[in-house]
């Protein structure tokens, strides 16, 4: 087949008419002979199609945009040059398109719907599907690509995305220890004002590509932690996050050193649909989060623990989403409970989840094909499969399975996981032959830790009891019932 290695993307924004337009080039390596055609998915309106082959001359693509599909958009195929049509041949596609505001993973709001009430604002929401109203695409998880760009906005307008602000040795940013408004803040090249680049090394699925764009102003919490808002509300939305580096440097310890250098966070207008979404290096998060006690704190957590489970270690497909947000819930309540020191926070916190989590299987029904772990999408939207389900029945069967091995062992096997997987992407298959193997050759090699409660021989027995099929497969209620019991429940 043929997939995207590297994205680049130029978009100018246009507020009074409510338009993004620009080009977004992809650069395709043909992993396989003779293929015929790369296919993209799009939901956008395409102006041309051009093809670079590395000679810096540019032709016009052979292509087809077949029929719109409900849920899924056009599929474009572009034909493949007989010149590069062996495996290892490399070429760059180029898209010339734009969006208006019908493209679903683009927000526009009018001033009178922002904090200030004087400037317009732009946000976009790609999970799961929507990325391809954004750019043409391989809007998939199981492709995961570097990307940058180059966006033209008004000159009083700060543009923040999924990335690193480009440095340059000519511009660079000034160490400030109070509110930054604007593009203060943004390291950037000599351009003209209103004009920002931006850079992800990471290879990230295309929903992970993201755009905030308005009249903004930060706070630096730590050299890698800051908070971005409208002038507003940023020195609260600054200390309801103070806890961030903290949350970060507990995440690590669990886990692996953080991976995508910075991690900022957006306060974004009320609109905003979720509670927080994990855009690398640059979490969006609701402005329902300032209660003003940090008391919502979890949250936040949830989203740095995505830059683990979900980001680094990512679904090869939305049937597989619980091996984001399964683990993400797993790390999110053991954050919390190593940084309080209380295993009674976790436990809490999981309480109330499997609440929600039966609710949701009393109101969906327990024969409903996404109370199962792994969905049965086929071509169905992944926003229809939507619930609990995944987090804390993911949640419950990892926490299930840390119960079996053991605690420490299972933190052990936590970071194995990730180091195994990080940059790349996961089946639930995957997940399973990668435990067993693990834990099989931990009891073989009899190097379990000494705190376990298992010998290695009884070990070997459970690993044999775990009834893979019931948990991912079958739909309702898991098999086993969890107890957390703790004490701040009393």
């Amino acid at each position: 087949e043929a997939i995207s290695t590297n994205i680049h993307i130029d978009w100018t924004l246009d507020f009074d008419n409510k338009i993004i337009k620009g080009f977004v080039r992809h650069s395709i390596k043909i992993n396989e002979n003779f293929i015929k055609y790369v296919n993209f998915d799009s939901k956008t309106k395409i102006d041309k199609i051009l093809i670079d082959l590395g000679d810096h001359f540019l032709e016009d693509a052979e292509y087809t945009i077949h029929p719109p599909h409900s849920v899924l958009g056009n599929k474009v195929s572009i034909q493949v040059p007989q010149s590069h049509n062996k495996i290892g041949s490399i070429f760059d596609v180029i898209f010339h398109y734009s969006i208006d505001e019908t493209a679903s993973a683009v927000q526009w709001l009018d001033p009178k719907a922002t904090n200030g009430g004087v400037y317009p604002y732009i946000f976009t929401q790609s999970q799961a599907i929507h990325a391809r109203s954004l750019l043409p695409c391989m809007d998939t998880p199981g492709v995961k690509t570097p990307y940058t760009a180059v966006v033209r906005a008004p000159v009083w307008c700060t543009v923040l995305m999924s990335a690193l602000a480009e440095k340059s040795s000519a511009s660079p940013l000034k160490k400030r220890s109070s509110s930054k408004t604007d593009s203060e803040s943004i390291n950037r090249f000599i351009d003209p004002p209103g004009v920002f680049r931006w850079s992800q090394p990471v290879a990230v699925s295309a929903y992970l590509i993201a755009l905030a764009a308005g009249h903004l102003s930060s706070i630096d919490i730590s050299p890698r932690v800051r908070v971005w808002s409208e002038p507003e509300i940023v020195q609260e939305a600054a200390t309801e996050f103070s806890q961030t580096e903290d949350f970060l440097t507990t995440a690590e310890s669990l886990t692996c050193p953080y991976q995508w250098t910075r991690y900022d966070i957006l306060l974004l207008p009320s609109s905003f649909p979720y509670g927080g979404m994990e855009n690398p290096c640059l979490t969006f998060a609701t402005p329902t989060l300032l209660a003003g006690d940090k008391s919502l704190a979890n949250v936040i957590a949830h989203e740095i623990a995505h830059s683990w489970t979900g980001n680094l270690v990512t679904n090869f497909t939305w049937e597989h989403f619980w091996l984001n947000e399964g683990w993400t819930v797993w790390l999110e309540r053991n954050i919390m409970g190593k940084y309080t020191n209380d295993i009674n926070v976790l436990k809490l916190s999981a309480q109330g989840g499997w609440k929600h989590y039966i609710d949701d299987v009393d109101r969906m029904g327990k024969e409903n094909p996404f109370t199962r772990l792994v969905w049965p999408l086929g071509e169905e939207d992944p926003d229809d499969a939507f619930s609990s389900v995944p987090y804390e029945k993911g949640f419950n069967f990892l926490y299930y399975l840390e119960n079996l091995v053991g605690t420490p062992n299972f933190h052990l096997f936590v970071k194995a996981y990730i180091e195994r997987y990080k940059f790349s992407t996961i089946t639930s298959g995957e997940f399973k032959d990668f435990f067993i193997q693990y834990f099989t050759s931990l009891a073989a090699n009899q190097s379990l830790s000494n705190s376990s409660s298992f010998k290695y021989d009884e070990l070997v027995s459970k690993l044999a009891t775990i009834d893979w099929d019931t948990w991912l497969l079958s739909t309702g209620l898991p098999p086993v019932t969890p107890d957390f019991s703790n004490d701040l429940a009393k």
